[in-house]
C-alpha cells in the first residue's frame, strides 16, 4: 500500500510546489504593476559568451579524464587493486580539475580578445 503512496505525494508536492512559484511570481507582477514599476526591469541581460564558456568547460573536463584514464592506466597497468583506488581518483580529480580550469581560462581569453576587438 504504502508503495503507490510515495510516488503519488511525490507527484502531488511537485506539481504543488510549481503550481505555488507561479502563482507567487504571478502576484509579484501584479502587485508591480499596480505600484507602476515594470517588472521586466530587473531582467538580467542576455549573457553572450555563455554558451562558449560552457562548451570549452566541457571539452576541457572530457580532455582531462582523457588524460586521467591514460595516467591511470599507464601508472597501474589493467587492474587497479583496492588500495590503488584512492590514488586512481586523486588522478581523476586532479585532471578534470586541470583541464575544466584550462577550458575557462581559455574562454575568458577568447571572451576578451573578442572585446578589445569590438571596442577599435
Amino acid at each position: 500500500m504504502s508503495g503507490i503512496l510515495v510516488p503519488i505525494s511525490l507527484f502531488l508536492g511537485g506539481f504543488a510546489m510549481v503550481f505555488g512559484i507561479r502563482y507567487l511570481s504571478n502576484k509579484e507582477k501584479m502587485a508591480m504593476i499596480e505600484r507602476g514599476i515594470n517588472p521586466g526591469v530587473g531582467k538580467s541581460a542576455p549573457k553572450p559568451y555563455l554558451s562558449l564558456k560552457f562548451g570549452l568547460l566541457l571539452v576541457g573536463l572530457g580532455i582531462g579524464l582523457l588524460v586521467a584514464l591514460s595516467i591511470v592506466r599507464s601508472m597501474f597497468g589493467g587492474e587497479i587493486t583496492h588500495a590503488e583506488t584512492s590514488q586512481a581518483v586523486a588522478v581523476y580529480f586532479g585532471c578534470l580539475g586541470v583541464f575544466g580550469g584550462l577550458g575557462l581560462i581559455i574562454s575568458f581569453l577568447v571572451e576578451k580578445k573578442a572585446i578589445e576587438k569590438d571596442k577599435f
